[in-house]
């Protein structure tokens, strides 16, 4: 008779296999979960887009309800082409969205906008 799994620990079993099994979890140990997600999910992303970065830059990638009233949005920043988390870089948005930046980026150009 099989045990059963119930919980958290029942739902991650599946996808423990599709792990990647040389993923360095010791630099993420010190985040707190859903920062490191977010780290994770960016890398993700930088090895997706690839070259494809460049023509992408400044441009959403998606947006996510964290809860009723968060909105989570990963972009490329226009300038240092860093794919980015309003949550952990902030972002100043483009009403066209083709343009938008980082916090930092847009502080040091003196950008101000719609801060997210």
């Amino acid at each position: 008779m099989k045990k059963k799994i119930s919980g958290r620990e029942g739902k991650l079993k599946g996808r423990r296999s599709l792990e990647d099994p040389n993923h360095e979890e010791s630099e993420d140990q010190d985040l707190p979960s859903d920062e490191a997600g977010r780290l994770k999910i960016k890398k993700n992303y930088e090895e997706l887009l690839g070259i494809r970065i460049e023509k992408l830059r400044g441009r959403v990638l998606n947006r996510e309800k964290i809860n009723k009233t968060i909105e989570g949005i990963y972009f490329i920043c226009a300038a240092c082409k860093r794919i980015c988390h309003n949550l952990d870089e902030g972002l100043v948005e483009d009403p066209q969205n083709q343009n938008n930046l980082c916090g930092a980026c847009a502080k040091e150009r003196g950008v101000t906008g719609t801060a997210s």
